[in-house]
C-alpha cells in the first residue's frame, strides 16, 4: 500500500511545533505533500529539509513568509519539477512535481496550493487566471504521465463539501465559477477526485479545512479544500482514506489515501 498525505501547514515552523514529526514518524506515510510552508531555503536549512527521515523537495515563494510548497519522500525521484506556468504564479511558490519514471511507466505525484480570493477582488481575478493556466497544464501532463495532484485547492466543489452552504454561494471557494472548474476538470477534464470516488456521500466527516473565527472547529463548520486529483488510472488504485483529526497542527487536516500500487 502506498501512503500518501496531504495537509496545509499553515507555517512549517508552527506544524512542527504542534507535534507534526512524530505523527509522521507513527503514522508513515510514503509522501506527505506539504503547502503553506512559509519558509524560505534559508529557514529550511538544517532544520526542516527532512521530516521523520523522509527528504523535502520545494518550491518557496519569493515573499517571505508566503505561500510555498513541498513533498516530503523516502523514495528517490528521477526528477524535480518547480513551477509550472513560468510566470506570474511560479513567483508566489505554488507548484512542485516529484517525477518517478522507469521504462515501463511515468508517474508523477505533485503538491500545488492554489490561490485563496478570500482576501478581496484583485486575489479572487489572481484565482481564476491561475485556474485559466492550471487546466491546461493538467490536461497536457495529464496525455503525457500519470500523476496525482495533492493540495489545498481552496474551492468546496460540491454542498456536501461545506457546512453552511447556503451563505457561502457568493464567497470565494464556493462560488459558481470556482465549482465549475472543479466539474470541468472531473467529467471533461478526465481527472478524478479521489475522495468522492471512495466517499461519494459524506457530508459532515469529510471536511480538512475550518476557520480560526469563532467556535468553527469544535462545531464542525468546515469546508473539504484538500484533495488528490489524480489521473484514473492511479485513481483506481485507491483503497482507504483517512482524515485525521486527533491532533490539530494548522487550520487544516491531514488526508491520507493509500494506494494499491508502488512508485
Amino acid at each position: 500500500m502506498f501512503k500518501l498525505t496531504s495537509l496545509n501547514l499553515n507555517g512549517i515552523r508552527s506544524a512542527t511545533s504542534k507535534g507534526l514529526e512524530a505523527w509522521l514518524a507513527q503514522a508513515r506515510p510514503d509522501c506527505i505533500c506539504v503547502q503553506e510552508v512559509k519558509a524560505q531555503a534559508a529557514d529550511m536549512a538544517d532544520k526542516f529539509e527532512s521530516l521523520a527521515g523522509l527528504k523535502g523537495y520545494f518550491h518557496f515563494a519569493e515573499k517571505k513568509g508566503y505561500s510555498g510548497v513541498g513533498v516530503y519522500t523516502h523514495l528517490e525521484p528521477s526528477d524535480v519539477v518547480i513551477g509550472f506556468d513560468g510566470g506570474e504564479f511560479d513567483g508566489e511558490g505554488r507548484y512542485v512535481e516529484l517525477r518517478f519514471d522507469t521504462p515501463a511507466r511515468k508517474h508523477s505525484i505533485i503538491s500545488s496550493y492554489f490561490p485563496s480570493g478570500s482576501s478581496g477582488e484583485e486575489r479572487q481575478l489572481a484565482k481564476f487566471r491561475f485556474l485559466g493556466a492550471m487546466y491546461p497544464h493538467l490536461q497536457t501532463l495529464k496525455a503525457e504521465r500519470d500523476f496525482i495532484l495533492c493540495g489545498d485547492i481552496n474551492i468546496a466543489h460540491r454542498e456536501a463539501d461545506l457546512k453552511n452552504w447556503r451563505s457561502n454561494q457568493k464567497n470565494s471557494g464556493f462560488t459558481p465559477e470556482e465549482r465549475a472548474w472543479v466539474t470541468k476538470l472531473t467529467s471533461e477534464g478526465g481527472i478524478v477526485d479521489v475522495y468522492r470516488q471512495l466517499e461519494p456521500n459524506t457530508t459532515d466527516t469529510c471536511y480538512t479545512w475550518w476557520s480560526n473565527r469563532g467556535q468553527a472547529y469544535a462545531n464542525n463548520v468546515g469546508w473539504r479544500l484538500d484533495y488528490h486529483l489524480a489521473t484514473p488510472t492511479l485513481a483506481a488504485g485507491a483503497r482507504t482514506v483517512d482524515i485525521y483529526k486527533t491532533e490539530k497542527f494548522s487550520d487544516h487536516a491531514p488526508i491520507t489515501i493509500g494506494y494499491d500500487f508502488g512508485l
